[in-house]
């Protein structure tokens, strides 16, 4: 650089109160892992996921189920953080590995997190055509292997539900522990919000998703309370939908303790958002679609988190096996270990299913 060159300007760090940053834009360390390794290594080893980043679940199990080996065609139907892409890269195409490489195939149907993990695998050297990012919701695989020109793959997973990364912005809407809109979408670009949903939605629309996307035992209540609450007055931000259930079931007799209240506001935060996606519509699409989109002895892994996923996977895949669609399909849920529930908490709830298609033409 000359002397009349003029310096870069240095982008300013957060300013915060306090010793340690506590809002999400705050933490700019934990959005940096790259140049703060020791101490998003820290953040880790309490337990806890670092800001804007997702820690994948049953890595293992999952390699194990879909036997990842180069030279096949494998999809990641929720790409997200790409923990599990890169771990079923590193096995599609070895470093030094003298055959030809496979291929993986990433869907999200979030645009934004979409194109940073695009680039974040690049950064490793996975781009096309051994890594290639596609923005779609997994019912649209169909169509997407159409696109690409090909019959079917080796081998799918799709890990179901939402990410930390889009559950810590509150900007996203997702959560009750910080105040944002209620956006509730995971592709931000369609409509409806999660607040438009709820402003439109009659009381039994209302609560038939608590119901059914969140086994909520007062769903009754709550439902009829929350069309009372919105004659009066708008609800368009997180902490006004979890202020109005926690009101509600205040008025509830008996009371509920107060971490059943909690539950509660997370069951709701659950329901809106499976109803503003259709989630389970999505899901059932996909499943209905899976075995013209495996090739024979194609392999399928599932990771779901909560009963309705879970049901809807089991009962396909048993139906699929009884109809001779799928050679062998797994006997029960595997879970996460101990150790990695008390690593990272949010795997508590994760269930693994897998199946394999029968070598038979369809």
């Amino acid at each position: 650089m000359s002397e009349a060159d003029p310096e870069p300007a240095r982008k300013r760090r957060p300013r915060y109160r306090g010793t340690h940053p506590r809002r999400f834009e705050e933490k700019y360390k934990e959005h940096a892992p790259e140049r703060y390794a020791g101490d998003v290594a820290k953040i880790l080893a309490a337990g806890k996921t670092p800001a804007g980043s997702h820690r994948p679940i049953l890595v293992a199990e999952v390699i194990a189920a879909l036997a990842p080996r180069p030279g096949q065609v494998l999809v990641d139907c929720t790409l997200g953080y790409g923990g599990h892409a890169r771990a079923l890269l590193e096995l599609l195409a070895p470093a030094g590995g003298s055959g030809p490489p496979g291929r993986l195939i990433g869907l999200d149907a979030d645009p934004i997190e979409l194109e940073r993990s695009r680039a974040r695998l690049a950064a490793l050297g996975y781009a096309a055509p051994i890594f290639e990012a596609r923005r779609s919701n997994f019912a649209g695989l169909p169509q997407v292997l159409s696109e690409l020109g090909l019959a079917a793959v080796d081998g799918l997973l799709a890990d179901l539900g939402v990410s930390s990364m889009q559950l810590d912005d509150p900007q996203r809407g997702f959560s009750f522990k910080s105040d944002g809109p209620l956006d509730l979408r995971l592709n931000p670009r369609r409509a409806p919000s999660g607040a438009e949903w709820l402003a439109r939605a009659s009381q039994r629309e209302i609560q038939a998703a608590l119901a059914e996307y969140a086994d909520e035992p007062d769903a009754p209540l709550l439902a009829a309370g929350l069309v009372r609450w919105r004659e009066r007055a708008p609800i368009l931000r997180t902490s006004e939908l979890a202020l109005a259930v926690r009101t509600l079931l205040a008025q509830r007799r008996p009371p509920r303790e107060a971490a059943q209240v909690e539950l509660a506001v997370r069951r709701c935060f659950q329901a809106l958002r499976i109803a503003v996606n259709d989630e389970l519509g999505a899901l059932d699409r996909l499943l209905e679609a899976l075995p013209a989109c495996l090739a024979p002895g194609g392999r399928a892994v599932f990771l779901s988190f909560h009963s309705g996923e879970d049901r809807r996977i089991k009962q396909a895949f048993r139906s699929g096996r009884e109809a001779g669609l799928y050679r062998a399909v797994s006997a029960d849920v595997q879970r996460p270990s101990a150790a990695e529930q008390r690593d990272n908490p949010r795997s508590k709830s994760a269930k693994l299913r897998w199946a394999i298609r029968s070598e038979q033409p369809l």
